[in-house]
């Protein structure tokens, strides 16, 4: 019997699911429906499930969001509205996606077809931290970044970022209310912050061009840009060529 959870924001298409999952109560349980995802990442966590049917477009933190605060997220059918960036990354690693309205037949073959890889998927947190890599271009993601400190979840808005800092296998977060860990890569967030407006100026530091009062010499070719807050961030070599690219100086 495989445990499954329905994660939504509108009351409507969770009672859809529900329903066409009738036809296989047998071979599946239904442990809870969600109407958010805050409470569907507290469902996660303490059912540990097989599966979830998961919108994305949902208020507070979106689908994509929530699953990025999941240690091990199990697998993923995605119920959701058309979004272009968001079926490229299903197309390419999502258990599978069912657009909506979608009918009782594509139902089926979407929860046939998680029913017959099951046995054989023993990794699904591969393939959503895959997911999310592909669907963070989507400029929707750019906005914010959510992070979870302790049981609680936190919204980041990206004008609140200061800079970043590599912290072993996270990334801190450093904003005027402290510093919050995101386990991501100095990688993902070079790709994904403006560059106009972030530029990585260290293997381990990007920081906000708007937030720089200064920028002092510093032993050989290195430097230290000065913010608006007092922190010291070392400049190597390459990422002053970048600022001054940037900066037009």
């Amino acid at each position: 019997m495989k445990r499954v959870l329905v994660i939504d924001d509108e009351p409507l298409a969770r009672m859809v699911v529900l329903e066409y999952l009738q036809d296989f109560k047998d071979q599946i349980e239904v442990l809870q429906e969600c109407n958010d995802g805050f409470e569907g990442l507290k469902a996660i966590q303490q059912y540990q499930p097989d599966l979830i049917f998961l919108d994305v477009q949902m208020p507070k933190i979106n689908g994509f969001e929530m699953l990025e605060l999941v240690d091990n997220p199990p697998a993923v059918i995605f119920t959701t509205a058309f979004d272009e960036y968001a079926i490229k990354a299903f197309e390419a690693h999502a258990t599978d996606y069912l657009l909506k309205p979608f009918n009782k037949e594509r139902f089926h073959k979407a929860v046939e077809k998680f029913l017959a890889q099951a046995p054989a998927t023993t990794q699904p947190a591969k393939h959503t931290d895959a997911l999310l890599e592909a669907a963070s271009q989507s400029p929707g993601q750019h906005e914010r970044i959510v992070v979870k400190t302790g049981t609680k979840v936190k919204i980041i808005p990206v004008s609140d970022v200061e800079y970043l800092e590599a912290d072993d296998d996270y990334v801190s977060v450093h904003t005027p209310e402290g510093s919050f860990l995101k386990n991501k890569t100095m990688g993902f967030f070079e790709q994904t912050l403006d560059p106009s407006q972030f530029v990585r100026v260290h293997r381990s530091f990007i920081i906000k061009i708007q937030n720089i009062t200064r920028i002092d010499p510093y032993e050989k070719d290195a430097h230290i840009a000065i913010l608006k807050s007092g922190a010291k961030i070392p400049v190597s070599k390459t990422g002053y060529a970048k600022l001054k690219q940037v900066l037009g100086i």
